[in-house]
């Protein structure tokens, strides 16, 4: 074969090459094109609004488990981070559907996040809701438990108090009818029934007090309140308790801008540390009681002359039938509810109370509550405590 022939084949096969080679191009060209013009996957016509109308945290998924669409609640709650589930819980109840196809139902408590503290309680629902699609409802359950939680025991811990005092009467009753000839131990067995009769008195009066605070609306039905008033009244309250142990209660400071409030919700948190402090104050000493405006907050201020509570207790002296020291509150009268109710008073009020302690130097309990900003703007009357409503009914008649 010639030189010439050699060279025109050599040609015809490069050109052969190139044209195979443009080829290829351009179908991988058009390939990569249909590749980006395919649409992102989209859920079914109406499902979004459908979704938008169940109020739920909702998350939907596609078949390899990333998250195409997600409601604002999912993301506030930490179950959805960018475009994945966070939580493998979800996840096992995920891909258990996606396998047997069947509707997955759990109740999970999970954190928000892994650097937050705090748990949210989820109720879960995991549906298909297309063939490559898997729809995850949340409906947050957490204050719903909390408040079942704290009910379950309130309610085994009133049960737990009531038992010690009502025993206590029947066995003195049994007592003094056995000893019915004995006018001695009659009298000694009637003291202490009287004793265990009053204790059981004030145990079901703060239980119904602190029942009616869970149900007070202080936004919308209360009214500006005058808390020289409200210590005024709640002074005259424990004045006779206080007098019986010779102790002087001192109250120093005025407060010029009112608070928004309960009146009588006011006073009885007031009286509850005035009560406590001259529970707990040695015979012929003096509590103080002090008022004074910082930032636009009202504070008062209960100081006693008692044993003091340890820093380790300070954190749950408020809690629910919390004592400090259990035999000497049974023999004071203490009913462990007293503080609980002055928490949940602060509370209703924006308000918050605290306590600085030690050990054989005494306490202090201090009422923080927002004063009124617009006083000019508010033309109607100061309320009036209970008592001095009292009053004035009777001098009207």
């Amino acid at each position: 074969m010639s030189v010439t022939s050699v060279a025109l084949l050599a040609g015809f096969v490069g050109f052969l090459l190139g044209i195979s080679g443009l080829i290829a191009v351009r179908v991988s060209q058009r390939r990569r094109r249909s590749l980006v013009a395919v649409e992102e996957p989209t859920l079914p016509e109406g499902t979004a609004e459908i979704l938008a109308a169940l109020g739920l945290a909702y998350v939907v998924v596609d078949g390899v488990d990333g998250v195409i669409r997600a409601s604002p609640a999912a993301y506030a709650y930490g179950i959805v981070r960018g475009h994945t589930v966070v939580h493998p819980e979800l996840l096992d109840m995920i891909r258990r559907t996606r396998r047997n196809g069947v509707v997955e139902e759990r109740r999970l408590e999970l954190t928000r996040g892994s650097l937050e503290k705090s748990a949210i309680v989820l109720d879960i629902r995991v549906v298909i809701i297309a063939e490559e699609y898997i729809l995850l409802l949340a409906d947050d359950q957490t204050e719903i438990v909390r408040a079942q939680s704290i009910r379950n025991d309130f309610v085994a811990n009133v049960s737990h108090e009531l038992k010690t005092p009502v025993g206590a009467i029947s066995l003195l009753s049994e007592a003094l009818d056995d000893a019915a000839e004995d006018k001695d131990a009659v009298r000694h067995f009637a003291k202490s029934l009287h004793k265990e009769a009053i204790r059981l008195s004030a145990l079901v009066q703060d239980i119904i007090e602190l029942s009616r605070l869970q149900g007070t609306d202080v936004v919308s039905k209360g009214t500006v309140v005058d808390l020289n008033r409200v210590v005024s009244e709640a002074v005259d309250r424990t004045r006779l308790t206080a007098e019986n142990k010779g102790i002087t209660i001192k109250v120093g400071g005025n407060l010029k801008t009112p608070v928004y409030g309960d009146p009588d919700l006011l006073v009885t948190a007031t009286r509850n540390l005035i009560d406590n402090a001259v529970r707990y104050s040695p015979e012929n000493t003096r509590v103080g009681v002090g008022l004074r405006e910082r930032d636009g907050m009202a504070q008062i201020m209960v100081t006693d002359q008692g044993p003091g509570i340890p820093d380790v207790e300070q954190d749950r002296i408020f809690e629910r039938f919390y004592r400090v020291d259990s035999a000497r509150s049974r023999q004071t009268g203490g009913t462990g509810l007293g503080l609980s109710i002055v928490k949940h008073v602060m509370a209703q009020h924006g308000g918050e109370v605290s306590v600085w302690s030690q050990s054989g130097r005494g306490s202090t309990f201090t009422l923080v509550i927002p004063q009124v900003e617009d006083l000019d703007e508010y033309n109607g009357p100061v309320a009036a405590s209970t008592n001095e409503r009292m009053h004035l009914e009777e001098e009207r008649k």
